[in-house]
């Protein structure tokens, strides 16, 4: 019967058929190992990696500049909570101190019965002498209405206190959260420079510090201790003979200007740090705050409000002190210095330093003072 037939066996025993699937599995594992090795990426080349890198710092500088405008922002707001707060207590002490009045004299009128004028004036013996304490007691109620309405008065003003450090609290709280994320942005964008920078053999990140360092002025001539080859106390600006610019010397057009080029050529050679203000550190936009403070100016703190803190000049007008702005988002500022060139704070690794203001994309220049 065909139902007790014997099953036909295969030609390869067990052990022959696992050996079979093994090598096979191997090699498509192979031919897969392969293929992919076939379409990795090439090796990025150093200008390559210069171009993402200086993309990555310039994501950076927008991200701090929001951060310095979101710290800004949060700062006020935490101030005028603050003030809010201290009021509102300063407030909750009037009227605890109007409540205790108002208090004693609820309890003097307990203790003396409360009577109905024209009662006492039946009981009393001596018409003169109630009229006398009708007249006190009338002035006892004029203190006693007053201090109702102090108590009203605080009252009031205590709610709309509060009411209004509520909604400060909210707006910190939002301007802390944008904190928060801009600073997430910058960590994130310099933490991929640098890894992009680590896989760089050390011969090719010579070539990039020398690109580098050519793209943000560092061959300006400038002293051992990082200073120019003018004086820091001086308002003459000598141009670099590689910047292309003007020959000779420049002068800044008044002694505010001559002192804000002054504080910033005393900075030179300090580093670059993403929201720092100084003495130690800057960055951009802290630089030029700080170079205008000294010389009695208050600067708004980003780049995007300092653009707008003075009168807009073109490129052909620029004069020594102007605030001279990159990029279209007005990321980028430095202070010119006459002769084509600017003391500016450029970037993570780049201290503060001359440098030609055609280095970038030149978005435009602001006069303060």
């Amino acid at each position: 019967m065909a139902a007790h037939r014997k099953s036909k066996q295969s030609p390869l025993g067990g052990s022959a058929v696992r050996t079979a699937a093994t090598l096979a599995l191997a090699s498509a594992a192979t031919a897969t190992l392969f293929e992919g090795s076939g379409h990795a990426d090439p090796r990025p080349t150093t200008a390559q990696v210069r171009a993402k890198v200086d993309r990555l710092y310039e994501g950076a500088e927008v991200a701090t500049e929001r951060y310095n405008g979101a710290k800004e922002k949060a700062d006020e707001a935490r101030a005028a909570f603050d003030r809010l707060r201290d009021e509102a207590a300063r407030r909750t002490e009037r009227l605890n101190t109007a409540r205790d009045a108002l208090g004693a004299m609820a309890a003097a009128q307990y203790r003396s019965g409360g009577l109905d004028p024209a009662v006492q004036l039946v009981l009393t013996s001596d018409p003169d002498q109630y009229l006398e304490r009708a007249a006190l007691a009338e002035k006892a109620g004029d203190r006693q209405a007053a201090a109702v309405t102090a108590v009203r008065r605080e009252l009031t003003a205590i709610r709309q206190l509060r009411a209004e450090s509520a909604g400060k609290l909210t707006a910190l709280r939002g301007h802390e959260a944008e904190l928060r994320r801009q600073k997430a942005a910058v960590v994130g964008k310099l933490a991929e420079a640098r890894t992009l920078l680590a896989r760089l053999t050390e011969e090719e990140r010579a070539r990039y510090e020398a690109a580098a360092a050519a793209r943000d002025g560092h061959g300006t001539t400038s002293g051992a201790d990082g200073s120019s080859g003018t004086s820091g106390g001086s308002p003459t600006v000598r141009a670099d003979r590689s910047s292309g610019g003007e020959r000779g010397p420049v002068t800044a057009p008044n002694a505010r200007a001559a002192a804000a080029i002054s504080f910033a050529r005393a900075q030179l050679g300090k580093p670059y740090v993403w929201g720092a203000t100084g003495p130690s550190a800057y960055d951009c936009s802290g630089l030029t705050q700080a170079a205008w403070r000294a010389a009695g100016v208050s600067l708004p703190r980003t780049t995007y409000t300092q653009i707008n803190a003075g009168t807009r000049v073109s490129r052909s007008q620029l004069a020594p002190g102007d605030l001279v702005f990159f990029y279209s988002g007005i990321s980028h500022v430095g202070l010119y210095i006459g002769g084509g060139q600017m003391i500016h704070a450029p970037r993570p690794g780049a201290p503060v330093r001359i440098a030609p203001i055609d280095e970038m994309p030149f978005a435009g220049a602001t006069r303060v003072g």
